[in-house]
């Protein structure tokens, strides 16, 4: 576990910036300590590079926030993303090291604007935004989220930890039994009216989200009782290979 001191200095992100991500629910500390100090783990350093990669591609912290949190997010390809852009900012540097050695040795009379020119880089960022933004479901959610009236989006959530108040209750059964496979089905209708349309596949990787430890299974477990998360991991799984 570091502190968040430790965390900066490790990273180069301020303790502001890392207090902020955790005030508007993008990073969460691992734990706090009984004297309320953050702490945080292997799982949010690398939570922290995924942030990161997305500010370097210039997201703004919300579009980050769903993207990271979406079921279908892929690390490897946020990774393929990250070597592409930093072998990219890497040749920019050296292309204007390399400027600056002529300038020393030619004088600065010398006339070369190439070494400035990021327009590989910004196509490249543009061509990422649009692959993170381009997937239905992305689409969907954004749309239903515009139109949504003030405090709305706090109800939604409310009746969402509603129907994990009643995994809660059937926790002491079998994950695929007809009660629980209902409660399923009474999710997965909730997610597609409301955010977007949850397809087998797209709720099978949100019980894998739910069930493996972090923010979502703390929040679970915190509304409908400890064992409540992975239950309702368990019963999704049985559903989606019905």
């Amino acid at each position: 576990m570091l502190t968040v001191h430790e965390v900066s200095e490790l990273t180069g992100v301020s303790v502001r910036t890392l207090q902020h991500y955790d005030n508007i629910g993008l990073l969460h500390p691992a734990m706090r300590t009984d004297a309320g100090y953050r702490l945080y783990d292997d799982a949010a350093l690398e939570k922290l590079q995924q942030i990161l990669l997305f500010r370097e591609l210039e997201f703004p912290l919300k579009e980050i926030k769903r993207i990271v949190e979406a079921p279908d997010f892929d690390k490897a390809k946020a990774l393929d993303q990250q070597i592409e852009l930093l072998t990219l900012k890497k040749e920019h540097v050296q292309n204007l090291i390399g400027l600056a050695k002529r300038l020393r040795k030619r004088g600065v009379r010398t006339l070369d604007f190439k070494a400035f020119d990021t327009s590989k880089m910004d196509e490249y960022a543009q061509r990422a935004k649009e692959q993170w933004g381009a997937t239905p479901e992305y689409r969907e959610f954004e749309e239903k989220e515009r139109n949504r009236m003030p405090g709305e989006q706090q109800e939604i959530m409310q009746q969402m930890m509603g129907l994990f108040v009643e995994f809660g209750a059937l926790k002491s059964g079998a994950p695929d039994s007809p009660e629980a496979q209902a409660q399923v089905k009474e999710l997965q209708d909730f997610i597609s009216a409301h955010f977007y349309q949850c397809s087998d596949e797209v709720l099978a990787g949100l019980g894998q989200m739910y069930g493996a430890g972090g923010e979502f299974t703390d929040n679970i477990d915190a509304a409908a009782g400890e064992g409540t998360a992975v239950f309702a991991s368990r019963a999704i799984a049985a559903y989606c290979s019905r």
